[in-house]
């Protein structure tokens, strides 16, 4: 499937890893995961991500990964592999590999740990989009990376072949508003936050990179569905009627262990945590049911 800044669109899932009760990789699991968000009619998934615990996983292991959820998916939607690594070299070789297994594209967090400049922000990504023959998705998430992909440096990669989208994680809106203005005519800009999709959407943003999705599919579409049939109050009502989940699935008390919490209580393979990663308490779980429970998905 040909990935595009016209084409990246749309309700992208940040899928989970799941992991056996031995925490090895459960690529049947993946599988499951993976029919359950097409069925219910996701416009892209992006594995290996931050949901899916990156940081914590082997080479091996995210390929394989990615290469289940592309079989699983043959072709019905874009696969968008996360293969953000500290080091440029690492980073194109999970690249390499990423186009090995048949993704789509590729989408890569800023280096983290070292300080860095954006000359050599720039010269990173300029790399992987030059040695790795796939569509590239900038991720702009500092509050983990530690290194800002600002808007003059995302119009800087815009002109690299290659660079087609940004997947915004900056909890500032005013960033996201000034990347739209900005690039919005040079690459797909979707917010990576779930509860900013509403007003994203409202002000040119193109979709959502979204761990909410992985838990409830069909709601996030319904609010992009809504949005580009102009039913911008019913998207609004929505947007607020999720919440009640969508403040589990952010930053605190993190994303992973409560999404992860939330789709076993749904039935649905997610298995634990890696370390050092925590599982939720049990006063955070009791949180993610009742945020279920509100919007009628457990008994």
């Amino acid at each position: 499937m040909t990935l595009t800044a016209e084409t990246l669109r749309g309700v992208v899932v940040a899928i989970v890893t799941p992991f056996q009760d031995n925490q090895d990789v459960d690529l049947d699991g993946a599988k499951q995961l993976t029919r359950f968000l097409i069925d219910a009619g996701v416009h892209g998934i992006m594995t290996t991500g931050g949901n899916g615990e990156f940081p914590h996983m082997l080479p091996d292991e995210k390929k394989a990964v990615t290469a289940a959820i592309v079989e699983e998916a043959n072709g019905a939607i874009p696969i968008i592999a996360g293969t953000a690594a500290a080091g440029t070299r690492e980073a194109v070789l999970l690249g390499h590999d990423a186009q090995a297994v048949g993704a789509d594209g590729l989408i890569v967090t800023a280096p983290y740990y070292f300080q860095l400049s954006e000359d050599a922000l720039f010269a990173h990504y300029e790399t992987i989009a030059t040695e790795v023959d796939l569509p590239l998705v900038l991720y702009n998430n500092p509050l983990y990376t530690g290194n800002e992909i600002t808007p003059a440096l995302i119009d800087r990669l815009a002109a690299v072949p290659n660079v087609i989208g940004l997947k915004q994680s900056n909890a500032d809106f005013g960033i996201l508003m000034e990347n739209i203005r900005m690039n919005g005519d040079k690459v797909a800009v979707l917010t990576g936050i779930d509860s900013q999709f509403y007003a994203a959407l409202a002000s040119g943003a193109t979709g959502i990179f979204s761990t909410a999705a992985c838990v409830i599919p069909r709601e996030m579409v319904a609010i992009y569905d809504a949005v580009q049939s102009g039913a911008f109050e019913e998207a609004r009502q929505l947007q607020l009627k999720l919440q009640a989940l969508n403040r589990y699935l952010e930053y605190d008390p993190g994303y992973v262990g409560p999404c992860k919490a939330a789709l076993r209580m749904l039935g649905l393979p997610a298995g634990p945590v890696r370390g050092p990663l925590p599982e939720v308490t049990p006063d955070e779980e009791a949180g993610v049911r009742a945020g279920l429970a509100e919007l009628g998905l457990l008994s």
